[in-house]
């Protein structure tokens, strides 16, 4: 399981890949969509978990590019309690995509993590 975690808080980030670590999930993480963009051109990742508000490219519109690029790769959002309906008024219609509000929990994480691997 390949994992890539983008979000523009880089402790936040950074924390959440070491603590997946602890657990044997390895993940990459970015704190730009644009460097998201670049580790995913040079790595295959099973699953993004992409921050919906950023600066310069949403998460939500890195979703789209990443897609269009890696039509096998899933996704999940993780969003402040402000930017919820942003992902509701955001996300495509055709599409169910999961989330998660911050703060994260770990184990929730990891459960919505495998679930969405086997679908």
């Amino acid at each position: 399981m390949r994992i890539l975690l983008v979000d523009d808080e880089k402790e936040f980030v950074a924390t959440l890949a070491e603590r997946l670590g602890l657990r044997g999930i390895t993940a990459d993480w970015a704190t730009t969509g644009e460097a998201a963009l670049a580790k995913a051109a040079e790595s295959d990742y099973d699953l993004a978990i992409l921050d919906v508000k950023m600066p310069g490219i949403s998460g939500l519109k890195l979703e789209k590019l990443m897609a269009q690029q890696h039509p096998r790769m899933k996704f999940i959002f993780l969003t402040g309690h402000g930017s919820v309906s942003d992902y509701h008024s955001g996300i495509a219609e055709d599409r169910v995509i999961d989330y998660l509000v911050k703060p994260v929990n770990i184990e929730a994480l990891i459960a919505k993590m495998q679930a969405i691997l086997k679908s």
